[in-house]
């Protein structure tokens, strides 16, 4: 196997949505995005998830199903210019699709460049991007996509894509590999199967000459990444590694970590903007209400970072960073969230209680609506301990705070107010 020759990952994509790995709430029959493609119309769309989830594959294997002319820009690298021009190429078309990767990363004029030729269906956007559209992609074009959001790759998936690669590709066929152990794959690539299948490779190459037989072990994966992690980060994986180092650190109380970090980002030339939306997240996801003026502060750093630009941003990233490191942590409310959601996943609709349901009409009045509602204000200390779950749920504690001394406050307050109801 040579340097130059195409990556694994590229050999092996996928040209069916049969042999997409995951995404079957996307793709599996019966689903809405497979029939239309199957019915040959598709909408212009934005597929948002993580890194090596299948965006790519997915858009390709669009175009291939249905059998029109596929242009593809890098927002990367790619201007106005190149938008109007491929546009102008397309209008010769039927149909065409346009894939656009990253396309958070077009700015306003380059995204507003777009919005004709997609009102008036002369491409097929497709957008892929791993942030939230919703922040980065304008609204005028946004309104005019659908958004298609793909979910990391489980553990199963990425056994099978291991699988399939020696099964399918004819350069692994000629090595005699045994897949003895798959661990350190897998959590090494974090649920990217570009990543795994290129460090797979990569694997295979570092164990010895072809014809050599070759047993992946945890072991031989783990030495491997170490030694060549410069030569296994060359297509942009360490763009994730690094900001999850980052994030870590803020997580693990270490601002000489944290600082670190961010340091390889700015010298690295990541997007500042895409740092300070992540500062943000880890100031509710991991301070919380351990300290509440993190959330404000990181927010000022997103405002602030957005009007001052790079260089100097750097100063104010530097700061919320530090500070985000040093407060307490508390991950009680993102915890209350994911459990909450665990319930409604787990109970279906259950139904809002007839004394806390809007009563806007006369009939929802005479029927319940609204009837014995405690309105809290008119009781002593604003409180009244009426029911606020559906009685199925009556009881259960979402939130449950964590062991720093605001939320050990906020724990000595609900208890006074609830008593034993939820065990504060």
């Amino acid at each position: 196997m040579q340097a130059q020759m195409t990556p694994l990952a590229e050999r092996i994509r996928p040209t069916t949505l049969d042999d997409l790995a995951g995404q079957q709430h996307l793709v599996g029959k019966g689903s809405i995005l497979r029939t239309a493609i199957e019915k040959g119309k598709v909408p212009s769309m934005i597929l948002w998830g993580p890194p090596g989830t299948g965006k790519t594959t997915m858009a390709n294997i669009i175009a291939h199903t249905l059998d029109v002319p596929f242009f593809t820009l890098s927002a990367i690298s790619a201007g106005v210019k190149d938008v109007r021009e491929i546009i102008e190429r397309a209008k010769l078309q039927p149909e065409a699709i346009l894939f656009i990767d990253e396309i958070h990363r077009f700015n306003k004029g380059q995204q507003d460049a777009l919005l004709g030729a997609v009102e008036k269906g002369t491409i097929t956007l497709i957008g892929a991007t791993t942030e939230n559209p919703s922040f980065e992609v304008n609204s005028a074009l946004l309104s005019r996509c659908q958004v298609y959001v793909l979910k990391g790759l489980e553990e199963k998936d990425l056994v099978q894509l291991l699988q399939s690669a020696l099964e399918k590709d004819e350069l692994l066929r000629q090595r005699e590999v045994t897949l003895q152990e798959t661990g350190a794959l897998i959590n090494i690539s974090g649920g990217d199967a570009r990543k795994l299948l290129n460090l797979f490779e990569l694997v295979i190459e570092s164990a010895g000459a072809a014809g050599k037989p070759v047993v992946i072990t945890d072991k031989l994966v783990m030495d491997v990444a170490q030694k060549k992690v410069a030569r296994y980060d060359k297509s942009g994986e360490q763009h994730y590694d690094i900001i999850s180092a980052f994030i870590k650190s803020i997580r693990g109380s270490d601002p000489n970590g944290a600082v670190y970090w961010l340091a390889r980002m700015i010298e690295g030339g990541e997007d500042v903007k895409f740092i300070a939306r992540r500062l943000v997240i880890s100031a509710s996801e991991d301070v919380g209400n351990a300290n509440p003026n993190a959330l404000l502060l990181a927010n000022a750093c997103f405002d602030a970072v957005n009007k001052i630009g790079h260089p100097e941003s750097r100063i104010i990233l530097s700061q919320c960073a530090v500070y985000l490191a040093t407060s307490p942590k508390s991950n009680a409310s993102y915890m209350a969230i994911n459990d909450a959601i665990a319930a409604v996943q787990r109970r279906g609709d259950l139904p809002v209680p007839l004394h806390l349901r809007n009563a806007p009409t006369k009939l929802m009045k005479n029927i319940g609506y609204g009837q014995n509602y405690q309105y809290s204000h008119n009781y002593s200390n604003n409180f009244s301990a009426q029911e606020y779950l559906p009685d199925e749920l009556s009881g259960t504690r979402f939130y449950d705070p964590g062991k720093n001394a605001r939320e050990d406050e906020l724990r000595r307050y609900l208890k006074q107010l609830w008593k034993d109801k939820y065990n504060y």
